[in-house]
């Protein structure tokens, strides 16, 4: 039964996602079987190194969904400060509310039921804007992105620009236009219907490293005049809740079959 009302939940929040899309994010495939694992795609913010980058990432839900949060993991290799060798994204939003006094999280900090797919996902495209290098899940990515603000080498923004350059082949071989200005940004999550997302027959190609449509009527979620958000509120994402901490870590090879309640 609790299975069951995740699943209408979940088959909600894609209806929603499909007729207010996120900037910056594409739904690439949802298998109607298996409504718990998402595959999307996620596009580089402008004005920060990942601008042009087209990185492809797992988002899977647990069978209690919302009382438990989903994990979030880029199948694409990315290099960043908060953001696990193995992609897993190391964010306070997708943490249980538990106390956890060395990891300097309080509960009200981490999750709770009353987030959503768009909180999610509105954290994660913050977290790419401006890394938390004070917790860091990826301590020698943070040491490079600090060196780099302080304009002692170029080193963390020469490793991203070569990893974007990488994710125009994944592009190109899935057929996506990556937006490569914030005008393209802001429409790129264009409106699919929700029985294209799920009867979508092609395999999502993840073998690699571990279109426009009309613009939507919805309301922005993010200003992106020079590539960062202009604000966030707090019913949206919880920005001002968004601290981080460290997560567990497996493989990029060794990536679980959770079971997601199936």
């Amino acid at each position: 039964m609790q299975h069951s009302n995740s699943a209408k939940i979940l088959f909600k929040e894609l209806g929603q996602f499909n007729e207010c899309p996120i900037e910056g994010f594409r739904i690439i495939n949802v298998d109607e079987s298996n409504i718990y694992d998402w595959q999307i795609a996620v596009f580089g913010p402008p004005g920060t190194p990942y601008e042009g980058g087209y990185f492809k990432a797992h988002l899977r839900f647990p069978g209690n969904y919302p009382f438990s949060p989903p994990t979030f993991r880029f199948m694409t290799k990315i290099w960043h400060p908060n953001i696990y060798e193995n992609g897993e994204v190391c964010i306070s939003i997708l943490h249980p509310p538990v106390d956890d006094v060395q990891g300097g999280e309080l509960p009200g900090e981490r999750w709770n039921p009353t987030q959503s797919v768009r909180t999610i996902l509105l954290s994660i495209i913050s977290v790419l804007n401006d890394p938390n290098t004070f917790s860091p899940a990826n301590v020698d990515a943070s040491v490079a992105f600090r060196n780099w603000k302080e304009g002692k080498n170029t080193k963390y923004l020469d490793m991203v620009k070569a990893q974007v350059a990488e994710t125009e082949k994944d592009a190109e071989r899935d057929g996506i236009t990556i937006p490569k200005t914030s005008e393209e940004y802001c429409v790129a999550g264009a409106t699919r219907s929700q029985e294209e997302v799920l009867m979508e027959d092609e395999e999502f190609d993840y073998d690699d490293d571990y279109e426009d449509d009309d613009e939507s009527n919805c309301p922005a979620d993010y200003s992106f005049s020079s590539g960062i958000p202009s604000q966030v509120s707090l019913a949206q994402a919880q920005s001002s809740e968004m601290l981080l901490g460290h997560g567990s870590t497996t493989s990029l090879n060794q990536i679980p079959d959770e079971d997601h309640a199936m």
